[in-house]
């Protein structure tokens, strides 16, 4: 008979379609990854995987599998939780997650604070763009998420948790660093750009802002695309292109002189809460809310 293990072995290697990087990912050996996978093969007569030379790819019988095989472990955890968090919190595991921003910069204080009041409950963090969030809850991967502004997804509920400033930053040796007004005409002729990656909550942000100004964001001279607020202010502190990220990032920077912010304003934007409308809310869940939204009261 099928198990939940082999079908969250199966589901480690259709997400990577590599044997040694799913069982590292779930702790077993690449034998006993492979073994699990023929079993289930072989019990029900089917073919999950094309076996190309060294490599393996989903079958078309593997790809109708596996939502239905990420449902039932979804169904499979849910059960679990519901009798962990009947104990009142003492035990259980919370999935969040959580763009790059706010994961870096502003949720680990309420995560800490979470970890002191229930330390029997395990954090699992995920970072990725606002898409891959959004993603996420939508799927059930995540209890909860938090993403910079709003996405169009009938399926989530979203909430306001906090306001963010983006600010338009600058090294010390770029002409913007002396802090000269700047017109929405001064953004696509007087500087290349470092910005993050399309998808990211961000990128979408400054576009939008670069938008209303009246000028087509596509007129920008992008540099470089970067996965990463760090990779991006790395870039712009050693050289002579511009970019925009939230303030909570770069702050220190500023204080230090390491950067310069440039006189062009954004509209604050807002960090959201995302859950899905319809699949339950887990108590730990709900209390990381309450801590998160224990600001705004």
């Amino acid at each position: 008979m099928m198990t939940l293990e082999q079908l969250a072995i199966f589901v480690a290697v259709a997400e990577r379609e590599h044997l040694t990087k799913a069982a590292d990912a779930i702790g077993l050996t690449p034998s006993a990854v492979s073994s699990a996978i023929k079993n289930l093969e072989g019990f029900y007569g089917v073919a999950l995987f094309h076996r190309v030379g060294r490599r393996i790819e989903l079958s078309e019988t593997g790809r109708l599998f596996l939502n239905e095989a990420k449902a039932t472990l979804a169904r499979a955890r849910a059960a679990e939780l519901t009798l962990a968090e009947l104990g009142g919190l003492q035990r259980g595991e919370l999935n969040v997650y959580a763009s790059q921003t706010i994961a870096s910069y502003w949720l680990p204080p309420f995560l800490m604070q979470f970890h002191d009041q229930y330390p029997g409950i395990a954090i699992n963090l995920t970072i990725g763009n606002t898409k891959t969030v959004a993603d996420a809850v939508r799927g059930g991967a995540a209890d909860i998420g938090f993403i910079e502004g709003e996405v169009d997804e009938p399926a989530l509920a979203m909430r306001e948790v906090a306001e963010d400033a983006l600010v338009v930053v600058v090294g010390p040796k770029h002409p913007w660093a002396d802090g000269r007004p700047l017109s929405a005409q001064d953004l696509t002729t007087q500087s290349s750009w470092v910005l993050r990656e399309a998808g990211s909550g961000t990128r979408s942000d400054f576009e939008n802002a670069v938008h209303q100004s009246g000028i087509d964001p596509q007129k920008l001279k992008i540099a470089l695309t970067l996965p990463a607020n760090e990779a991006v202010i790395t870039a712009v502190e050693t050289g002579i292109s511009a970019t925009a990220v939230s303030s909570f990032a770069v702050s220190s920077l500023i204080a230090q002189g390491r950067l310069f912010r440039a006189a062009f304003h954004i509209r604050p934007r807002k960090f959201m809460m995302l859950r899905h409308k319809e699949r339950r809310q887990t108590q730990s869940s709900l209390a990381l809310e309450k801590l998160c939204l224990s600001t705004n009261a």
